[in-house]
């Protein structure tokens, strides 16, 4: 789709697209833990109808609640981080507005801060980040928030080798992926409003997806982009550090539904937080996935 450049930017206007820096831009992270859950459709009737929606409720509330307790935990580490006031903790806003996202309960992310104010919870939680290769040799790279290492270590290690992967070394893959910062509104905003945010605030990329306008840009210059962009739209969905791949490997229908299950398992442990990777997800996979 054609697009006009804004003079003395390197960003170009394309709605349906991405606007970017260059020729060949480089492919988006991927966080799999965000893609729709395959075979979501109830397919029977009657008694066996109602049983499956009530299955599929129920999983829904656990993810729910599951999703809940992530985010607590992230309020929690990053009220301790600083100060526990939002308009002087970068990282507390941001996981505040990621907690609005998700509707999560004003009083659940008020009794977290609370927490933290009243010193209840002395709980220690450490920043970690695992490195491997899932099944057909995708590149994975796990985050986590937790208060036992060697319980998470070999929790992910288990989830890795269950599905065909292999957990390495810190820095065994990360070589194939770049840091950049990410920051996310809802379409409510309009698309102009975005992209004009995004060039005063210097940068890289505006992408218009199917829920949100996404804005990236160097993690050197995350903090001064999403404070800008923040204080000109209001919170974002989502602002935070993510791992983008610098090249993505393609693979089979049966190598990415294993991945994924890999994924959603990790997802199911309380102590990881994020999920990124190098899976090249074309249209016609997503759409086999999504049958």
């Amino acid at each position: 789709m054609g697009g006009r450049a804004v003079e003395g930017t390197g960003l170009e206007n394309r709605r349906g697209g991405n606007s970017s820096v260059g020729s060949n831009p480089t492919p988006s992270a991927i966080p799999l833990h965000m893609s729709p859950t395959p075979l979501e459709r109830v397919l029977m009737a009657g008694h066996s109808q109602f049983k499956n929606i009530m299955h599929r409720k129920g999983a829904q509330d656990i993810k729910r609640a599951r999703t809940f307790a992530k985010l607590t935990r992230e309020i929690i580490v990053a009220a301790k981080a600083g100060l526990p006031d939002p308009a002087t903790n970068p990282r507390l806003r941001s996981a505040l507005a990621a907690a609005r996202s998700a509707n999560m309960p004003k009083d659940n992310i008020d009794r977290a801060i609370k927490k933290v104010i009243g010193g209840e919870d002395n709980t220690i939680y450490d920043e970690v980040r695992y490195e491997g290769y899932g099944p057909g040799r995708i590149a994975v790279i796990v985050e986590g928030l937790t208060d036992n290492r060697n319980r998470t270590a070999s929790e992910v290690r288990s989830i890795f080798s269950k599905h065909g992967g292999n957990l390495g070394e810190t820095g065994g893959v990360a070589f194939q992926f770049e840091r950049i910062g990410l920051i996310r509104f809802g379409r409510d905003k309009g698309f102009d409003t975005v992209f004009e945010a995004a060039v005063e605030a210097g940068a890289d990329n505006v992408d218009d997806t199917e829920d949100a306008f996404e804005i990236t840009c160097s993690m050197d210059n995350f903090a001064i982009v999403r404070d800008h962009v923040s204080n000109k739209l209001g919170d974002a969905i989502e602002a935070k550090v993510i791992w983008r791949p610098l090249n993505t490997l393609a693979c089979d229908i049966d190598t990415a539904k294993t991945l994924i299950k890999m994924i959603d398992t990790l997802e199911d442990n309380d102590d990881i937080q994020n999920v990124y990777t190098n899976i090249e997800l074309s249209d016609d996979l997503a759409a086999n996935l999504a049958d």
